[in-house]
C-alpha cells in the first residue's frame, strides 16, 4: 500500500518537476544571452566572419525561399479564388492574398524555411565543435568563443531574415498573380488596381519586425542549444532537434504576440 502511494504521488509529481526543469532551463538561456549583449557592441565586430554567415545562412536559403515562396502564392491564388468565387467576387481576392503573404505567411514561412536550412546547420556545427573540444581550444587561446562564434551567427541571422522575406513576399506575390490572371482569368487590371487602392506602408512594415524578431529569436536559440551540447554524436542530434523544434514553437508563439501587439497599436 505504501509503495502504491508513492508511486502515485510520484506520477503526480512529475509535470511539476518537467515544468520547473523547463523554467530552469529558460532562466539559464535567458541569463547565457544577457551576459552577451555588450559583445554586441564592444570591438572587435568581426565583420568578415558576419559577412561568411550571412552568406551561408541568408545566400545559402535563397533557393528554399524561392520555391516555397512560389508554391504559397500559387496555392493562396487557388484557394481564395475558391472562396471569393461562391460570392462573385473574385476581382478583390487581390488585396487579401497580398496581406496574408506579406503580413503573416511570409516572414513565418520563411523563418521556417530558414530555421530548417540554417538554425539546424548553426545548431550541428557549433554542437560538434563543442564534443570535438574545438570551442575548449578557443577558449585555450584567450579568445572569447561566445562572442567568436555566436555574435556574427546572431547578427548574421537576424540581417539575413528580412532580406529573405522581401524575396517570399515579392516571389509569393507574383506566383499568386501569375495564376490568378493566367489560369484563373482574373482580371489583372482589377488585380493590381485593388492591392494599389489598399496597400498601406505599414504592411510592409510589420513584415520587415517581424522578420527580424524571428530570425534574432531563432538564432538565439539555434546558438545556445549547439554551444551547451553534451554526450557526443548523440548529443549533437539532440541539440539539433531541439534547435529545429523550439525554434518553430517560439515563431509562431512570437508571430501571435507581435500581431496581438499590432493589433492593439492599429499597425
Amino acid at each position: 500500500m505504501l509503495k502504491f502511494i508513492e508511486a502515485f504521488f510520484a506520477y503526480i509529481g512529475l509535470p511539476f518537476v518537467a515544468f520547473f526543469k523547463a523554467l530552469e532551463s529558460l532562466g539559464m538561456f535567458v541569463s547565457f544571452h544577457v551576459r552577451l549583449i555588450p559583445s554586441y557592441f564592444i570591438p572587435p565586430y568581426r565583420i568578415r566572419e558576419i559577412l561568411l554567415q550571412i552568406e551561408v545562412i541568408g545566400v545559402g536559403s535563397m533557393g528554399i525561399i524561392i520555391l516555397s515562396s512560389s508554391f504559397t502564392g500559387m496555392v493562396l491564388s487557388i484557394q481564395f479564388y475558391h472562396g471569393f468565387h461562391r460570392f462573385g467576387a473574385e476581382d478583390f481576392m487581390s488585396y487579401p492574398i497580398f496581406l496574408a503573404i506579406t503580413r503573416e505567411l511570409g516572414p513565418v514561412f520563411a523563418a521556417l524555411m530558414l530555421t530548417s536550412r540554417a538554425i539546424s546547420a548553426m545548431a550541428a556545427e557549433l554542437g560538434t565543435m563543442r564534443v570535438n573540444e574545438q570551442i575548449d581550444a578557443i577558449d585555450l587561446l584567450g579568445i572569447d568563443s561566445k562572442k567568436y562564434l555566436i555574435t556574427p551567427r546572431v547578427i548574421a541571422t537576424s540581417l539575413s531574415l528580412p532580406i529573405l522575406v522581401i524575396f517570399f513576399d515579392c516571389i509569393g506575390n507574383i506566383a499568386a498573380y501569375g495564376i490568378a490572371v493566367f489560369v484563373l482569368e482574373v482580371n489583372a487590371v482589377i488585380y493590381q488596381n485593388m492591392i494599389q487602392q489598399f496597400i498601406s506602408f505599414n504592411d510592409i512594415i510589420v513584415s520587415f519586425i517581424k522578420a527580424f524578431v524571428f530570425g534574432f529569436l531563432v538564432s538565439l536559440i539555434g546558438s545556445y542549444m549547439g554551444f551547451h551540447t553534451r554526450g557526443g554524436a548523440k548529443g549533437v542530434g539532440k541539440a539539433t532537434i531541439y534547435a529545429v523544434v523550439l525554434s518553430a514553437i517560439t515563431i509562431f508563439a512570437a508571430n501571435y504576440l507581435l500581431s496581438v501587439i499590432f493589433l492593439a497599436l492599429d499597425i
